[in-house]
């Protein structure tokens, strides 16, 4: 069985095809799985391990502290750039954004700009400051001022005279003589006696004149 030319030349064109679309695919592959920026951060230091850059471009790469200084001012590198020694971090008792800046000359696609954290470490912490004990006071050499209690001072009360005078009853003067007992002891029966001796005067006045009425009346 004879293939026609055309189908040949059909199969060799595709087959053709195929091989330089894998290869571009290959092509445009590599350079996405290129640039590859890896780095570490610790509570002390820094290391960087930047590879498979374009070694004819001109890269760059940045570390530094947010709000703080440059670890690593702008260096410019080639296809890859490796920290020897360890970018040291400063001591710090907070935790600390440390910032990552690439630049790549080929294309900016390739850059790359991260930040991570730098914990607190036991040996950045400050030392704590010594306790001061509170110092006793100084004995005093003088002595104390000692002041004698007050003492109050009764108010003068009224002169002992005054008071035995108005406390005790002033004495009843002796009598003199009977005249006054006798005469005390009528002054009490004077009415008594008055109203009698008026009663049989009445009386008398009455008895009187009803004799005189009985004469009267018998002439």
């Amino acid at each position: 069985m004879t293939i026609p030319r055309r189908s040949r030349r059909g199969a060799g064109v595709f087959a053709a095809a195929a091989v330089a679309g894998l290869a571009g695919g290959i092509v445009f592959a590599s350079p996405a799985a290129a640039h590859t920026p890896t780095w570490a951060v610790t509570c002390t230091e820094v290391t960087l391990d930047l590879t498979a850059y374009s070694a004819s471009a001109e890269n760059e790469v940045t570390v530094s502290v947010e709000g703080g200084d440059e670890l690593l001012p702008a260096t410019k590198f080639g296809r890859e750039y490796r920290t020897q020694t360890p970018l040291k971090l400063p001591p710090h008792d907070k935790e600390l954004t440390v910032s990552l800046v690439v630049k790549a000359g080929d294309s900016d696609r390739y850059s790359f700009k991260g930040t991570k954290t730098s914990p607190v470490c036991d040996e950045n912490l400050p030392p704590a400051p010594p306790s001061e004990e509170p110092s006793s006071p100084a004995p005093s050499t003088e002595p104390p001022a000692t002041e004698p209690p007050a003492t109050e001072t009764p108010e003068p009360s009224a002169t002992p005279s005054e008071t035995a005078s108005e406390a005790a009853p002033a004495p009843a003067e002796p009598s003199t003589g009977e005249g006054d007992l006798a005469e005390t002891g009528s002054s009490s029966a004077t009415p008594v006696i008055g109203g009698a001796a008026v009663a049989v005067l009445l009386a008398g006045t009455g008895i009187l004149w009803s004799v005189r009425k009985r004469r009267a009346t018998q002439h």
